[in-house]
Protein backbone atom coordinates (compact mmCIF):
# COMPACT_ATOMS: atom_id res chain seq x y z
CA UNK A 1 0.00 0.00 0.00
CA UNK A 2 2.94 2.39 0.92
CA UNK A 3 4.31 1.86 -3.03
CA UNK A 4 1.07 2.60 -4.54
CA UNK A 5 -0.10 5.42 -2.55
CA UNK A 6 3.66 7.25 -3.21
CA UNK A 7 3.30 6.97 -6.82
CA UNK A 8 -0.48 7.85 -7.11
CA UNK A 9 1.10 10.78 -4.85
CA UNK A 10 4.19 11.65 -7.31
CA UNK A 11 1.31 12.24 -9.83
CA UNK A 12 -1.16 14.54 -8.12
CA UNK A 13 2.46 16.00 -6.87
CA UNK A 14 3.55 16.62 -10.48
CA UNK A 15 0.37 18.87 -11.21
CA UNK A 16 0.91 20.90 -7.50
CA UNK A 17 4.63 21.25 -8.79
CA UNK A 18 3.41 22.66 -12.09
CA UNK A 19 0.88 25.57 -10.07
CA UNK A 20 3.30 25.99 -7.42
CA UNK A 21 6.05 27.35 -10.24
CA UNK A 22 3.39 30.10 -10.96
CA UNK A 23 3.21 30.83 -7.74
CA UNK A 24 7.10 31.15 -6.84
CA UNK A 25 7.61 33.07 -10.55
CA UNK A 26 4.82 35.65 -9.15
CA UNK A 27 6.22 36.18 -5.83
CA UNK A 28 9.77 36.38 -6.92
CA UNK A 29 8.99 38.79 -9.44
CA UNK A 30 6.54 41.64 -7.36
CA UNK A 31 7.04 40.05 -4.06
CA UNK A 32 3.03 39.17 -4.33
CA UNK A 33 0.94 35.54 -3.44
CA UNK A 34 -1.63 35.63 -6.28
CA UNK A 35 -4.75 34.01 -4.82
CA UNK A 36 -6.30 34.11 -8.18
CA UNK A 37 -4.06 31.70 -9.43
CA UNK A 38 -5.88 28.79 -8.95
CA UNK A 39 -8.83 30.24 -10.48
CA UNK A 40 -6.62 30.79 -13.53
CA UNK A 41 -5.90 27.72 -13.78
CA UNK A 42 -9.55 26.57 -13.62
CA UNK A 43 -10.16 28.84 -16.83
CA UNK A 44 -7.88 27.05 -18.94
CA UNK A 45 -9.29 23.96 -18.24
CA UNK A 46 -13.12 25.19 -18.92
CA UNK A 47 -11.64 26.72 -21.52
CA UNK A 48 -10.10 23.75 -23.00
CA UNK A 49 -12.69 21.50 -22.04
CA UNK A 50 -15.40 23.80 -23.76
CA UNK A 51 -12.96 23.68 -27.03
CA UNK A 52 -13.13 20.00 -26.69
CA UNK A 53 -16.53 19.92 -26.42
CA UNK A 54 -16.94 21.54 -30.42
CA UNK A 55 -15.74 18.87 -32.03
CA UNK A 56 -12.23 19.71 -32.11
CA UNK A 57 -9.44 17.17 -31.42
CA UNK A 58 -7.34 17.52 -28.28
CA UNK A 59 -4.51 18.14 -29.52
CA UNK A 60 -5.58 20.98 -31.43
CA UNK A 61 -7.94 22.54 -28.32
CA UNK A 62 -4.91 21.61 -25.66
CA UNK A 63 -3.20 24.75 -27.47
CA UNK A 64 -6.08 26.97 -27.84
CA UNK A 65 -7.29 26.48 -24.24
CA UNK A 66 -3.55 27.59 -23.05
CA UNK A 67 -3.66 31.00 -25.18
CA UNK A 68 -7.16 31.18 -23.94
CA UNK A 69 -5.55 31.14 -20.17
CA UNK A 70 -2.73 33.12 -20.99
CA UNK A 71 -5.34 35.85 -22.48
CA UNK A 72 -7.56 35.57 -19.30
CA UNK A 73 -3.97 35.72 -17.34
CA UNK A 74 -2.56 39.07 -18.77
CA UNK A 75 -6.06 40.42 -18.73
CA UNK A 76 -6.22 39.96 -15.18
CA UNK A 77 -3.01 41.46 -14.80
CA UNK A 78 -3.64 44.47 -16.65
CA UNK A 79 -6.95 45.23 -14.62
CA UNK A 80 -6.39 43.94 -11.64
CA UNK A 81 -2.42 44.14 -10.83
CA UNK A 82 -0.34 46.65 -12.83
CA UNK A 83 -1.85 49.81 -12.47
CA UNK A 84 -1.23 49.11 -8.27
CA UNK A 85 2.53 47.78 -8.92
CA UNK A 86 3.44 50.77 -7.11
CA UNK A 87 1.03 51.03 -4.35
CA UNK A 88 1.52 48.93 -1.00
CA UNK A 89 1.38 45.12 -1.37
CA UNK A 90 -1.87 44.89 0.34
CA UNK A 91 -3.11 46.30 -1.94
CA UNK A 92 -2.45 43.75 -4.25
CA UNK A 93 -3.33 41.17 -2.11
CA UNK A 94 -6.56 42.42 -1.65
CA UNK A 95 -6.92 42.86 -6.06
CA UNK A 96 -6.03 39.44 -6.41
CA UNK A 97 -8.92 38.01 -3.91
CA UNK A 98 -11.24 39.89 -5.64
CA UNK A 99 -10.26 38.58 -8.81
CA UNK A 100 -10.43 35.38 -7.24
CA UNK A 101 -14.49 36.01 -6.89
CA UNK A 102 -14.58 37.09 -10.65
CA UNK A 103 -12.89 34.62 -12.15
CA UNK A 104 -15.16 32.06 -10.30
CA UNK A 105 -18.42 34.01 -10.83
CA UNK A 106 -17.40 34.68 -14.90
CA UNK A 107 -17.06 30.75 -15.10
CA UNK A 108 -20.26 29.75 -13.53
CA UNK A 109 -22.41 32.41 -15.90
CA UNK A 110 -19.70 30.74 -19.06
CA UNK A 111 -20.21 26.92 -18.45
CA UNK A 112 -21.83 26.85 -15.69
CA UNK A 113 -22.32 25.46 -11.80
CA UNK A 114 -22.36 22.00 -11.73
CA UNK A 115 -19.01 19.71 -12.21
CA UNK A 116 -18.91 18.60 -15.81
CA UNK A 117 -16.88 15.32 -16.56
CA UNK A 118 -13.59 15.78 -18.88
CA UNK A 119 -12.94 12.25 -20.62
CA UNK A 120 -9.68 11.62 -21.69
CA UNK A 121 -9.03 11.35 -25.21
CA UNK A 122 -9.28 8.40 -26.96
CA UNK A 123 -6.13 9.08 -28.79
CA UNK A 124 -4.27 9.01 -25.16
CA UNK A 125 -2.91 5.47 -24.20
CA UNK A 126 -4.57 4.10 -21.28
CA UNK A 127 -2.81 0.92 -20.67
CA UNK A 128 -2.76 -0.75 -16.84
CA UNK A 129 0.73 -1.73 -15.62
CA UNK A 130 1.71 -3.67 -12.92
CA UNK A 131 4.88 -3.67 -11.21
CA UNK A 132 6.28 -5.14 -8.09
CA UNK A 133 2.54 -4.93 -7.35
CA UNK A 134 1.76 -1.59 -7.72
CA UNK A 135 -0.77 -0.16 -10.53
CA UNK A 136 0.31 2.30 -12.70
CA UNK A 137 -1.36 3.80 -16.22
CA UNK A 138 -0.40 5.12 -18.64
CA UNK A 139 -2.24 8.22 -18.40
CA UNK A 140 0.34 8.36 -14.75
CA UNK A 141 3.37 8.33 -16.16
CA UNK A 142 2.31 10.80 -18.83
CA UNK A 143 1.48 13.38 -16.36
CA UNK A 144 4.29 12.72 -14.29
CA UNK A 145 6.57 13.12 -17.78
CA UNK A 146 4.55 16.02 -19.13
CA UNK A 147 5.28 17.44 -15.68
CA UNK A 148 9.10 17.15 -15.38
CA UNK A 149 9.54 18.53 -18.81
CA UNK A 150 7.35 21.60 -18.67
CA UNK A 151 9.31 22.27 -14.63
CA UNK A 152 13.20 21.27 -16.81
CA UNK A 153 12.15 23.44 -20.55
CA UNK A 154 11.21 26.25 -17.68
CA UNK A 155 14.34 26.18 -15.34
CA UNK A 156 16.53 26.73 -18.78
CA UNK A 157 14.18 29.02 -19.61
CA UNK A 158 14.90 31.01 -16.84
CA UNK A 159 18.59 30.45 -16.51
CA UNK A 160 19.92 30.66 -19.99
CA UNK A 161 17.11 32.87 -22.26
CA UNK A 162 17.59 36.69 -22.55
CA UNK A 163 13.83 37.13 -21.24
CA UNK A 164 15.02 34.50 -18.75
CA UNK A 165 18.02 36.62 -17.57
CA UNK A 166 16.09 39.61 -17.77
CA UNK A 167 13.39 37.83 -15.22
CA UNK A 168 16.12 37.42 -12.95
CA UNK A 169 17.58 40.91 -13.19
CA UNK A 170 13.82 41.85 -12.70
CA UNK A 171 13.40 39.78 -9.88
CA UNK A 172 16.60 40.82 -8.11
CA UNK A 173 15.97 44.55 -8.14
CA UNK A 174 13.35 46.37 -10.07
CA UNK A 175 14.73 49.57 -9.79
CA UNK A 176 18.50 48.67 -10.99
CA UNK A 177 16.69 46.48 -14.18
CA UNK A 178 14.75 49.39 -15.28
CA UNK A 179 17.51 51.82 -15.23
CA UNK A 180 19.76 49.01 -16.94
CA UNK A 181 17.24 49.49 -19.84
CA UNK A 182 15.21 46.63 -19.12
CA UNK A 183 11.50 46.80 -19.88
CA UNK A 184 10.46 45.73 -16.78
CA UNK A 185 6.64 45.47 -16.86
CA UNK A 186 6.71 43.66 -19.82
CA UNK A 187 8.77 41.15 -18.38
CA UNK A 188 5.99 40.90 -15.07
CA UNK A 189 3.42 40.45 -18.09
CA UNK A 190 5.53 37.77 -19.42
CA UNK A 191 6.33 36.26 -15.77
CA UNK A 192 2.57 36.14 -15.50
CA UNK A 193 1.80 34.27 -18.92
CA UNK A 194 4.49 31.37 -18.44
CA UNK A 195 3.11 31.29 -14.66
CA UNK A 196 -0.43 30.89 -16.05
CA UNK A 197 0.17 28.11 -18.82
CA UNK A 198 1.62 26.21 -16.15
CA UNK A 199 -1.15 26.43 -14.14
CA UNK A 200 -3.52 26.09 -17.43
CA UNK A 201 -1.31 23.00 -18.29
CA UNK A 202 -1.27 21.32 -14.86
CA UNK A 203 -5.22 22.11 -14.41
CA UNK A 204 -6.23 20.16 -18.10
CA UNK A 205 -4.11 17.39 -16.74
CA UNK A 206 -5.73 16.57 -13.17
CA UNK A 207 -9.07 17.31 -14.90
CA UNK A 208 -9.05 14.45 -17.00
CA UNK A 209 -7.08 12.66 -14.46
CA UNK A 210 -10.19 13.08 -11.60
CA UNK A 211 -12.30 13.30 -14.86
CA UNK A 212 -14.42 16.14 -13.70
CA UNK A 213 -14.58 20.03 -13.78
CA UNK A 214 -16.17 22.60 -11.44
CA UNK A 215 -15.63 26.22 -11.03
CA UNK A 216 -14.10 26.30 -7.57
CA UNK A 217 -11.60 23.35 -8.31
CA UNK A 218 -9.28 25.56 -8.12
CA UNK A 219 -9.29 26.81 -4.95
CA UNK A 220 -8.17 23.45 -3.64
CA UNK A 221 -5.21 23.27 -5.98
CA UNK A 222 -4.21 26.10 -5.28
CA UNK A 223 -4.09 25.80 -1.40
CA UNK A 224 -2.03 23.06 -1.76
CA UNK A 225 0.45 25.15 -4.48
CA UNK A 226 0.45 27.57 -2.12
CA UNK A 227 1.69 25.59 0.50
CA UNK A 228 4.20 23.62 -1.50
CA UNK A 229 5.86 27.02 -2.86
CA UNK A 230 5.95 27.71 1.12
CA UNK A 231 7.86 24.13 1.63
CA UNK A 232 10.14 24.39 -0.85
CA UNK A 233 11.20 28.06 -0.64
CA UNK A 234 8.98 30.81 -1.74
CA UNK A 235 10.33 32.14 -4.60
CA UNK A 236 12.59 29.63 -6.05
CA UNK A 237 11.70 27.82 -8.64
CA UNK A 238 13.57 24.29 -7.47
CA UNK A 239 11.87 25.03 -4.34
CA UNK A 240 8.40 24.79 -5.66
CA UNK A 241 9.22 22.14 -7.52
CA UNK A 242 10.70 19.82 -4.53
CA UNK A 243 7.27 21.06 -2.37
CA UNK A 244 4.85 20.19 -4.83
CA UNK A 245 6.07 16.30 -5.28
CA UNK A 246 5.76 16.38 -1.04
CA UNK A 247 2.77 17.56 -0.63
CA UNK A 248 1.30 15.43 -3.36
CA UNK A 249 3.15 12.18 -1.35
CA UNK A 250 2.08 13.61 1.82
CA UNK A 251 -1.96 13.93 0.78
CA UNK A 252 -1.73 10.61 -0.36
CA UNK A 253 -0.58 9.55 2.53
CA UNK A 254 -2.56 11.06 4.87
CA UNK A 255 -5.36 9.93 3.25
CA UNK A 256 -4.45 6.23 3.59
CA UNK A 257 -3.04 5.94 6.91
CA UNK A 258 -5.10 8.54 8.48
CA UNK A 259 -8.62 9.21 6.68
CA UNK A 260 -9.83 10.06 3.11
CA UNK A 261 -11.30 12.55 4.77
CA UNK A 262 -8.20 14.54 6.16
CA UNK A 263 -6.56 14.56 2.52
CA UNK A 264 -7.22 18.42 1.75
CA UNK A 265 -6.49 19.17 5.28
CA UNK A 266 -2.79 17.99 4.54
CA UNK A 267 -1.12 21.08 3.08
CA UNK A 268 -2.83 23.16 5.83
CA UNK A 269 -1.18 21.61 8.49
CA UNK A 270 2.29 21.11 6.62
CA UNK A 271 2.26 25.01 5.74
CA UNK A 272 1.24 25.98 9.36
CA UNK A 273 3.93 23.54 10.88
CA UNK A 274 6.95 24.99 8.03
CA UNK A 275 5.81 28.87 9.22
CA UNK A 276 6.43 27.73 12.72
CA UNK A 277 9.50 25.83 12.02
CA UNK A 278 11.11 27.11 9.16
CA UNK A 279 9.67 29.86 7.33
CA UNK A 280 11.93 30.53 4.31
CA UNK A 281 11.20 26.92 3.59
CA UNK A 282 13.41 23.92 2.54
CA UNK A 283 16.32 25.28 0.25
CA UNK A 284 14.59 28.58 0.72
CA UNK A 285 16.80 31.55 2.45
CA UNK A 286 16.06 33.69 5.46
CA UNK A 287 15.79 36.48 3.15
CA UNK A 288 14.23 35.08 0.23
CA UNK A 289 15.28 33.36 -2.93
CA UNK A 290 14.94 34.98 -6.18
CA UNK A 291 13.78 33.32 -9.02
Amino acid sequence: MFLQQLSNGIVIGGVYALTALGYSMVYGMIRMMNFAHGDILMMGTQITLAITLTGISFLVALPLGMIGVVVVALLVAAIAYMPLLDRPRNALVLSSVGASFLLVNVAQLAFGATIRPFPKPPSLPNNIHIIGGIVITDFQILIVSVCLISMLLLTLFVRYARIGIAMRATSANMMAARLMGIPTRRIVYITFAIGSLMAGLGGVLIGMYYNQVWPTMGFKIAMASFSASILGGIGSLPGAMLGGFLIGVAEALGAAYISSGFRDGVPFVILVLVLLLRPWGIIGQPEGENI
